[in-house]
């Protein structure tokens, strides 16, 4: 089966402004995590640029898309089957908020439903993230403003993590911001 573009989140801004802070961002020595790499626009850029980098996504369609651009991708939802740590984790997660009857079933659905607040997806992350997270090692999220940003921030230090806005563009009428977290325990 070939993929179908119409069922993977295309390059868009939001895709734009993590690449922007993941190159900021990244080490040479850096084993990075690039989770639901959609087309695998980020992971592309940032080849030869990192030790190792590491794309998933639950979508077949996106991963079968990413593959034929030469991006090695596992299909996973979210962590599962993930071992190992990673110095930095991309993630553009979906963050729409989203009622039970506005879905639609759908892979690009999939992409942009954050659930009713828009960050469902986020905590499903962060209940999994010291797990694969290295000691010292960042992850780098982004949001809009109709995510809640000091409610995703709240999130964030809930489960143990410095957080912080790193990067905002204003975009058709709404802020898109980068979120950087590290472990509490470790100076951010």
């Amino acid at each position: 089966m070939d993929a179908d573009p119409d069922q993977v989140y295309p390059v868009r801004e939001d895709t734009l402004l993590l690449l922007e802070a993941a190159l900021d961002e990244l080490k040479p020595s850096d084993r990075v995590l690039d989770l639901g790499t959609g087309s695998g626009y980020i992971a592309r850029h940032l080849v030869g640029k990192a030790a190792i980098i590491i794309a998933t996504d639950v979508n077949p369609h996106a991963c079968r898309m990413a593959s034929s651009d030469g991006v090695g991708v596992a299909r996973a939802d979210l962590t599962a089957g993930l071992r190992g740590h990673f110095d930095l984790i991309l993630f553009n997660p979906p963050y729409l908020p989203t009622k039970p009857g506005e879905r639609i079933d759908d892979w690009l659905e999939e992409a942009l439903d954050g659930g009713e607040g828009g960050r469902d997806v986020i905590r499903r992350l962060l209940s999994d993230l010291p797990r694969i997270l290295a000691p010292g090692g960042r992850l780098l999220l982004v949001i809009s403003e109709i995510t809640g940003v000091e409610e995703v921030l709240g999130l964030l230090r809930d489960a143990g993590f410095f957080a912080g806005v790193v990067r905002r563009n204003r975009v058709e009428g709404e802020d898109l911001l980068v979120v950087r977290a590290k472990r509490s325990r470790e100076r951010p």
